[in-house]
């Protein structure tokens, strides 16, 4: 019997890959029994890493042999992942950079929710912010003036504990939508820097002298519908009248705020868009056949319940023609 030495192993198999009848198949697609298989790699945003995963194993239960792999890391590492080839989807928390699509960015609308200033719900000064809210400009001196210590620096009616301002130190869409809320980028914000949307909303939890913000997915508690336990949204002073109005009051549960975010009676920003961007216009099979899945009316029936804003059916068609 006669041996094949290694490097007859490797002429052969090269050769093999040159050839089109033994040339390896790409797995992506509709196999024989025309059943969907392949893989979908995913980076970026925190808002929408929860979602995607509620998505992804709905599309597993119709797809069962398409495989997911998804991860964190704020909007900026999904937007470089994607535009790098790392990944196919960038989850994407705020908007596109000119530079962005000059690279080739590619952007799908997939859902809406917002960012909201969050405080320790044991503050001493909680029933008075409550009451009072905090204004725009009051944010503005907190979070990109950077000079106040004190809580009474804010309003002479608050305490004078010092005040311990938190901001994102990871490249976040949350933390740009807050800084455009606020006339500025993200470098502009000054602060602690925390990582992640779980991190900011745990240190703030920890810290009653605390003020930050995050996605309202990490201030509600989804099961009770009510804000979680240590954490309390700074209510919007949005007509600068010193108080918090009825119209201005949607803020005890989850539901009320993406009714609010919805209807438009929370502004834009802090309210966002949620979107996939891709390095061009997604061509790969079983990437196109996930995107149109997120953007069924069934898809989108779970936003509600999980703390998001569904796209309205005009939305959606135009989401989806841009697939054509």
């Amino acid at each position: 019997m006669n041996h094949i030495s290694s490097k007859s192993l490797v002429f052969i198999s090269t050769l093999c890959a040159i050839l089109s009848g033994c040339a390896p198949k790409n797995s992506s697609g509709w196999d024989e029994e025309g059943k969907l298989q392949g893989m979908i790699s995913v980076s970026g945003a925190f808002a929408l890493y929860p979602l995607v995963v509620l998505w992804s194993e709905e599309f597993k239960t119709i797809h069962p042999n398409v495989r997911f792999n998804i991860s964190a890391g704020g909007a900026g590492k999904g937007i470089a992942d994607a535009l790098s080839g790392m990944v196919d989807v960038g989850l994407v928390s705020r908007d596109i950079h000119e530079q962005e699509y000059e690279r080739g960015a590619y952007v799908i609308n997939v859902a809406k929710d917002a960012v909201v200033g969050t405080v320790n719900s044991q503050n001493p000064n909680m029933d008075y912010i409550l009451k009072r809210g905090i204004k725009q400009e009051e944010l503005k001196r907190i979070f990109v003036g950077g000079n106040l210590s004190k809580w009474n620096q804010i309003d002479l009616s608050f305490s004078s504990d010092d005040l311990h301002v938190y901001v994102r130190s990871d490249a976040a869409g949350a933390a740009e939508t807050w800084a455009s809320f606020l006339g500025q980028s993200q470098e502009g914000l000054k602060g602690i820097g925390i990582f992640g949307d779980p991190g900011i909303a745990q240190a703030i939890q920890k810290n009653p002298m605390a003020i930050g913000f995050n996605n309202i997915n990490y201030v509600y508690d989804l099961k009770t519908r009510k804000q979680a336990a240590g954490i309390r949204v700074i209510p919007l002073d949005l007509n600068n009248d010193g108080v918090i109005g009825p119209d201005e009051d949607f803020y005890d549960d989850i539901d009320s705020l993406t009714h609010a975010v919805a209807t438009g009676r929370y502004p834009s920003p802090p309210a966002r868009n949620l979107s996939f961007l891709f390095k061009g216009k997604p061509q790969d099979v079983v990437l196109v056949e996930f995107i149109k899945f997120v953007l069924t009316k069934e898809a989108q029936s779970i936003l509600l319940k999980n703390g998001y804003t569904p796209l309205n059916e005009d939305w959606l068609r135009e989401e989806l023609a841009k697939l054509n």
